[in-house]
């Protein structure tokens, strides 16, 4: 039986532990990240308010422009291969109908043949008509020789054949892909060309606009955001890219700007991740999509954050829950936080 002092330290040892263990347990990990926060962008007075929501609904005809002309250049793509590729199936079939006449005057000459004074090219022929053994024996060794020739150019001309067969296929096959293709980029130019036009009629309500806005609302627009967060991207690539975007704080947004002194938001990224050695596609939703998908609690710096549902707009995470972006029309690449149409986040990686 233990002592009562004994009792009384295990006691207090045991009732210690499990202090130790509740604390342990309430407390959050040290090492885990925030989740970034996300903010409702700035609307400052009506009449930027206004400007600015023109101003995203072209941004978003913007980027739906640059996708339909991204589409364009991968159906000429197409249409340059399926051409290509029915120019390929057409010399094939030349080649294969040359080869197939050759070979069927070779046929034609052996089904006619005869041996020596129209006697058939069998062996039976050969032991009637021959004189000893000897003249049996090569006789039927001449026979087989030819017999083996015969075979052959029978075989030559299957093959021609099925040569000339499997041309024709693949021409018809190529010619209704580069039909197929041609088709989609007439129907995409014309689009082209009707999103283009919707995009200057926009950028005209948005000039309208811009003589409403007061000096202040200017300034707002002209304001970079503040210091960038002192975070390390993971590797040296996210790295150059961040530094270069950075470096293009306070250039204009431009519809359709890729650099370097103007850029449209998935210009800014394209030319940014370029400095790094990685090429990006053209437009925002490629761009969402491109690399390695992360949630917003791992987000590192480099990681494009891309926003609305389909994506429309895209920007670079810098640490702190902030990102360096081309916001639109008006305005200038700027830091921000990370607002609320927040949609995603991808890490190209090279």
């Amino acid at each position: 039986m233990q002592s009562q002092p004994i009792r009384r330290v295990v006691s207090g040892v045991l009732a210690a532990a499990s202090v130790i263990t509740l604390v342990t347990v309430g407390l959050p990990s040290a090492t885990a990240a925030p989740v970034p926060v996300l903010q409702a962008p700035p609307s400052g007075s009506d009449a930027l308010a206004k400007y600015r929501e023109l101003a995203e609904q072209a941004e978003k005809l913007n980027e739906d422009l640059l996708k339909a002309q991204d589409d364009l250049k991968a159906k000429q793509g197409e249409l340059d291969k399926a051409t290509n590729d029915v120019n390929a199936a057409k010399d094939q079939g030349a080649k294969a109908t040359e080869n197939q006449k050759k070979y069927q005057a070779e046929v034609d000459k052996f089904a006619g043949a005869s041996f020596t004074s129209g006697v058939q090219l069998n062996k039976l022929s050969a032991l009637l008509s021959g004189t000893s053994t000897q003249d049996f024996l090569d006789r039927s060794s001449a026979l087989e020789v030819i017999a083996g020739e015969k075979n052959g150019a029978m075989d030559s001309l299957t093959g021609a054949v099925r040569e000339a067969n499997d041309a024709t296929s693949k021409a018809t096959d190529a010619a209704k892909r580069a039909q197929d293709a041609r088709d989609a980029a007439a129907k995409l130019t014309e689009d082209i060309k009707a999103k283009q036009k919707t995009l200057n009629d926009q950028i005209e309500q948005i000039k309208a606009a811009d003589k409403n806005l007061s000096a202040s609302d200017k300034a707002a627009q002209r304001d970079t955001g503040g210091e960038a967060p002192n975070v390390k991207a993971p590797t040296a690539a996210a790295q150059t890219a961040v530094n270069a975007a950075l470096s293009r704080l306070g250039k204009p947004y431009v519809w359709g700007a890729t650099g370097p002194d103007s850029f449209d938001c998935s210009g800014l990224m394209l030319w940014a991740y370029a400095k790094a050695g990685i090429t990006l596609p053209r437009n925002s939703a490629a761009q969402a999509q491109y690399g390695t998908s992360v949630p917003r609690d791992q987000l590192q710096p480099g990681d494009l954050v891309a926003y609305y549902s389909p994506v429309s707009h895209i920007g670079m995470y810098i640490g702190d829950g902030k990102m360096v972006h081309a916001p639109t029309s008006g305005d200038v690449v700027k830091i921000s936080p990370l607002q609320s149409q927040y949609a995603g986040a991808t890490r190209p990686t090279a």
